[in-house]
């Protein structure tokens, strides 16, 4: 009687510690589907992952929230813009949102993502309550999604929004008085006068403000140029 492959000896469990180590999301597809045991090992590997990232990879709305609803312990999500074209929507943003573990994401990286509107990041953001970090940089946000973020992120210490040209000084102040909790701040490419960071200083004199390539606080009341 023939006997079958040592590997289909190994318990789920052990299977699942296996691919957590995979990082490639297109072999643990190929995997998922080389039987039932396997798949259900997958799905396990991705419920005990704090990280994922699909930085630099084609991903659309459907498996990116489908990934993610799998991944119960998340803590840092990056869906930056992949190099191939990011096709993730605000449809996506929403089903994303739906994701057990949003409410307990610490990271959201949505940098560069242009097909994106205030429409979809106000659905994921305003579920996302226990962030710390979040860069939206490089989107068409406005003020809509600033207050949002204020009103529903009071532990955020870091923002980029970087090249954000739509937001005003009018949501940054609101956002700088409300997420008292906040270290730093990157306006570079924003449209914001000058005279607004002395408004967000004055609210909080220990911000960092990263713009134009100087480092602006009240510490040393300088503009030091950042590398």
């Amino acid at each position: 009687m023939e006997e079958g492959a040592e590997i289909d000896r190994l318990p789920i469990d052990l299977l699942a510690h296996i691919f957590v180590l995979i990082n490639s999301f297109s072999d643990l597809a190929q995997a998922s589907s080389v039987c039932r045991k396997w798949k259900e090992a997958v799905k396990q590997s991705l419920a005990r992952r704090h990280s994922l990232s699909f930085a630099g990879l084609k991903m659309d709305d459907n498996s990116t929230a489908r990934l993610v609803g799998y991944a119960y312990s998340l803590k840092e999500l990056d869906i930056s813009r992949s190099c191939w074209g990011c096709q993730i929507t605000d449809n996506g943003l929403y089903e994303i949102s739906l994701a057990k573990c949003i409410s307990n994401l610490t990271s959201i990286s949505l940098w560069g993502m242009t097909g994106i509107t205030d429409y979809g990041v106000v659905q994921l953001i305003s579920r996302a309550n226990s962030l710390q970090h979040l860069n939206v940089g490089g989107t068409f946000i406005t003020d809509e999604s600033l207050f949002v973020i204020a009103n529903s992120c009071p532990n955020l210490k870091s923002i980029g929004l970087w090249s954000c040209r739509h937001v005003t000084e009018i949501g940054l102040l609101n956002l700088v008085n409300k997420c008292r909790k906040l270290e730093s701040i990157n306006l570079w490419g924003t449209r914001v006068p000058v005279d607004c960071f002395i408004g967000l200083l004055t609210i909080s004199p220990a911000l960092q403000i990263k713009h134009a390539g100087f480092l602006i606080n009240t510490g040393s009341t300088a503009m030091l140029p950042v590398a």
